[in-house]
C-alpha cells in the first residue's frame, strides 16, 4: 500500500517529541514497573555439603518408590478387572458361548463366574508378591536413609 500525497490527503506535520517527563535516572531506587525484574539479592555463603546425598525431600528414591507402587497397583487391578471385563463382554456379546455346557448341567458362563473368586485371590497374591519384591525394599532403603539423616542432624546440633 502506498501513501497518497494528493491534496485531499495532506501529509501530517512532523512534531518532535517534547520532554515534559523527568528522566528515569530521577528515580534510581524505584523500578519503572512493579513487575520489572528486580536485582537479585546476594545469596548467603553456602556451607559445603558434608553428606554425599541430597535431602530426602529431593531424593530420587521417592520417585522410584512412587513408580514401583503405581506398577504394583496397576498389575493387581488389571488382573482382577481384566478378567471381570472379559466375563461381562462374553456375557453380552457371546451368549451362545456362555450357555454351552461344560459338564452335564454346568454351563460355561456359570463356571467362568465361579472362577472370578480364584482370580481375585490371584490378584491379591500378585499384589503382595510385587510389594515384597519391588516396593518394600525401596521403602526400607528410604526409611533407613531417613533415620541416618535424623541421627546426623541431631549429632550436628
Amino acid at each position: 500500500m502506498s501513501y497518497d500525497t494528493s491534496p485531499s490527503y495532506p501529509v501530517p506535520p512532523h512534531h518532535p517529541p517534547h520532554n515534559s517527563s523527568p528522566s528515569y535516572s530521577t528515580y534510581p531506587t524505584q523500578p519503572t514497573y512493579p513487575w520489572a525484574p528486580q536485582q537479585p539479592e546476594p545469596e548467603p555463603a553456602r556451607q559445603p555439603n558434608r553428606h554425599r546425598h541430597t535431602a530426602l525431600g529431593h531424593h530420587s528414591d521417592l520417585r522410584v518408590l512412587r513408580t514401583a507402587y503405581r506398577w504394583q497397583r496397576r498389575v493387581a487391578t488389571l488382573t482382577a478387572l481384566g478378567y471381570f471385563t472379559l466375563f461381562l463382554v462374553l456375557s453380552a456379546w457371546a451368549p451362545s458361548f456362555m450357555t454351552r455346557e461344560v459338564a452335564e448341567g454346568l454351563p460355561l458362563g456359570l463356571l467362568l463366574g465361579l472362577f472370578q473368586m480364584p482370580v481375585t485371590c490371584v490378584a491379591i497374591a500378585l499384589y503382595e508378591y510385587t510389594a515384597r519384591r519391588g516396593v518394600d525394599p525401596i521403602a526400607e532403603r528410604i526409611r533407613k536413609q531417613t533415620e541416618l539423616d535424623t541421627k546426623r542432624a541431631e549429632a550436628g546440633r
